[in-house]
């Protein structure tokens, strides 16, 4: 920084600068800054901004923040992806300073002759400004300049014009010693990077015929995994993720639930890629050749769903790169590649790339690899264990794969520490995977959701409630309330959020002794009779249609940055909102941990995050159930897990008052409808009751 004022502590800045911070178009996106100067004249802040395409924006106003803390703050809604530029700007306000002193002056009873220089300011100072505002506003500029210097006029009708300027000056203010802080980076990429809905399933398992007696099982294609398509679009998904599509390797290949010998018609771990057929820009050969992979994208394509693959690198024994660049894995003592390994677990039919002996031809062929799937169509990519290569590597390979198609988006599959969570989002990776599997109590997850949306300008989360290698132990025996408070907890929370196929069929039982499904769809063929359970209603496909229709419906919950908590006084309980800034879109929710037991609770509301004053009341709508309550600052609600374990409000804006209507009796003009039993839910009372009711009372 160079200039006359103090600008410290911007925000959003990334590791002091060495990233850039993250955004999508259309987000609105707080910038923030510490500034100052000596002595009492005003200080005035600004944003100044570039889009990728150089041009400047117009700059935006900052406002003060807390009284004493000469913190600003400002908005800015890029509207192109690509990386842009900004930086913070202070100067002095002349207007400002000489309004402040004329208005005290005046205050004080001090005359024209007292206040002839502070006149004589004003008018120099509105001079200058006739060439900053619009010409539409010259001419008051312009009168209120000549009034100050009209010595005829009373005092108040000589000041009043140019005080009346202070919102056009606000906005076109006139700067002086103008000091401009660094530039800072802001990667925005398209709006799905932060709002998505996810579904997995494995293309291999639909339309598959299992093993019997006079024939082998035969795998599902792309052709018959076509058929699956329109059951998950209705379900309200965007984005379709496969799991490895390639050639499996046949040494070492794992049998059913990962056992270390395979049956002959065992189909082994997609992850364990390559084979003769090829490796890693290869399609295996059972599931159909590129032009069906083609035609399977377009087919997901026309059912509005964008297809995300996977990226492992990772190589089965029979890999071709194995032959070819044995430099690129580590040769253990003996001579032998080593073979993947998380003490105790063991994965014999993997060998994961050795990235120091030769970064420069594993660079040039991953991004060959990557650059040959995004030339098919692919711009998602969910990225199998990120956390085991190195940082610097991804921040090259995600950094090249955007300068040829900037749209291409990267999910970091990465179950580790905080800080190296945190890292990954901060190279360059669109989304991660979070702990939010692991978060079981209401308080464990106000916590840790507090703390992503402290770490939203460099990491994203996408909530799962289960993968094909996790099934947690309360999915296992929570029974359906908890599958549906899973599912609503990951929804709402966060913007992004995903499932894997079997969560609607409520598929809960677990490998003894593991946190993973028994008969792992990793390792065998699973085709599910998706109609059968909709007849027969066993299947929460309903349910998970309602939660995504809500979510694309509301606008609130497009974000992450405006998540708030609400005070409720049972811990069994956890109640949030979200609220568009735009729109006013507000959504307010209440959800149980407890998928066994009825849970009371009395909820204390932060009113102004609802966009409401404290004293106000107003109307929700349930959006799982269509039941309207009247409701304030302090609410009982009710939740049972076997009913309705959440409830999901849209907020509704309060009408303007009418004009007063001629006396009524009491009870008159509300019918049974209007009143709910208890402010939370459950049946109308049987007779008309006003507003004086109990249940009323918060």
């Amino acid at each position: 920084m160079t200039g006359r004022f103090p600008i410290e502590d911007v925000s959003p800045v990334v590791a002091c600068g060495r990233y850039p911070a993250k955004a999508v178009v259309g987000e609105v996106v707080p910038v923030s800054a510490r500034a100052y100067r000596e002595g009492h004249d005003a200080l005035g802040c600004n944003v100044v901004w570039l889009g990728p395409d150089g041009a400047a924006r117009p700059f935006t106003r900052m406002r003060p923040g807390e009284p004493g803390q000469d913190r600003w703050h400002a908005t800015i809604r890029p509207d192109a992806v690509g990386e842009w530029r900004f930086a913070v700007e202070a100067f002095q306000d002349p207007y400002l300073t000489w309004q402040n002193a004329v208005t005290k002056k005046v205050a004080a009873g001090q005359g024209p002759a007292e206040l002839a220089n502070d006149l004589a300011e004003g008018a120099r100072v509105l001079e200058a400004a006739l060439a900053l505002v619009p010409a539409g506003d010259r001419i008051r500029v312009r009168a209120a300049a000549k009034a100050l210097r009209n010595e005829k006029l009373a005092l108040p009708r000589r000041v009043a014009p140019a005080l009346d300027l202070a919102v056009l000056l606000w906005e076109h203010p006139v700067r002086e010693l103008v000091t401009t802080g660094e530039e800072h980076r802001l990667w925005v990429d398209r709006p799905r990077a932060l709002f998505s809905a996810w579904y997995e399933f494995f293309p291999r398992s639909e339309g598959a015929v299992p093993a019997t007696v006079d024939a082998p099982a035969r795998s599902g294609t792309f052709a018959t995994a076509v058929q699956r398509l329109p059951g998950v679009a209705a379900m309200g998904f965007d984005v379709l993720y496969l799991p490895p599509i390639h050639p499996i390797g046949r040494v070492n290949r794992k049998g059913r639930n990962n056992a270390l010998t395979a049956g002959p018609d065992d189909v082994g771990s997609p992850w364990a890629i390559g084979a003769a057929e090829g490796g890693h820009d290869a399609i295996h050969p059972d599931l159909g050749t590129p032009a069906d992979f083609r035609e399977f994208v377009a087919a997901a394509a026309e059912q509005g769903l964008e297809v995300a693959m996977d990226l492992a690198l990772q190589c089965a024994p029979d890999h071709p790169w194995v032959t070819a660049h044995p430099e690129w894995f580590t040769t253990r003592a003996d001579g032998s590649i080593a073979y993947a390994e998380n003490p105790p677990k063991k994965y014999q039919d993997i060998y994961p790339l050795n990235f120091d002996n030769d970064p420069e031809g594993i660079r040039a062929e991953v991004l060959r690899v990557v650059l040959h799937w995004v030339g098919e169509g692919i711009r998602i990519f969910r990225v199998d264990n990120p956390h085991t290569k190195p940082f610097d590597f991804w921040h090259w390979l995600i950094a090249e794969v955007k300068k040829v198609d900037p749209d291409v988006l990267f999910l970091a599959e990465a179950f580790t520490r905080p800080a190296i969570m945190h890292g990954l989002g901060k190279v360059g990776f669109t989304q991660s995977y979070t702990y939010f599997t692991w978060r079981t109590t209401a308080a464990e997850m106000r916590e840790y959701c507090e703390e992503l949306v402290a770490s939203v300008d460099w990491m994203r989360p996408n909530f799962w409630p289960n993968t094909p290698d996790i099934l947690h132990e309360s999915l296992q025996h929570g029974g359906p309330p908890m599958f549906k408070i899973r599912a609503v907890l990951a929804a709402l929370l966060s913007p992004s959020w995903g499932m894997y196929a079997g969560y609607e069929l409520f598929e809960h039982v677990a490998r003894p002794g593991a946190e993973e499904y028994l008969d792992n769809e990793k390792y065998e063929l699973r085709p599910r009779d998706w109609a059968a359970a909709q007849r027969q209603g066993r299947s929460l496909a309903p349910f998970i249609t309602t939660l995504n229709r809500v979510r694309r419906d509301n606008p609130a919950l497009h974000a992450l940055r405006n998540l708030v908590f609400h005070e409720i006084d049972n811990p069994a309980l956890l109640c949030w909102s979200k609220r568009d800034p735009e729109t006013g879109n507000t959504v307010l929710v209440v959800c149980s941990f407890d998928s066994r037991e009825v849970q009371w609770g009395n909820t204390t509301l932060d009113m102004p995050a609802l966009g409401l004053d404290w004293h106000e009341r107003f109307t929700v709508q349930d959006e799982l159930t269509g039941a309207r309550y009247e409701w304030g600052q302090r609410n009982a609600v009710r939740l049972d897990p076997y009913l309705q374990p959440a409830h999901v409000f849209t907020v509704v804006r309060p009408e303007p008052p009418a004009a007063p209507a001629p006396e009524q009796p009491a009870g008159a003009g509300l019918t049974v409808q209007d009143v709910p039993a208890d402010l939370s839910g459950g049946t109308a009372p049987t007779a008309p009751a006003t507003k004086d009711d109990a249940r009323w009372t918060s």
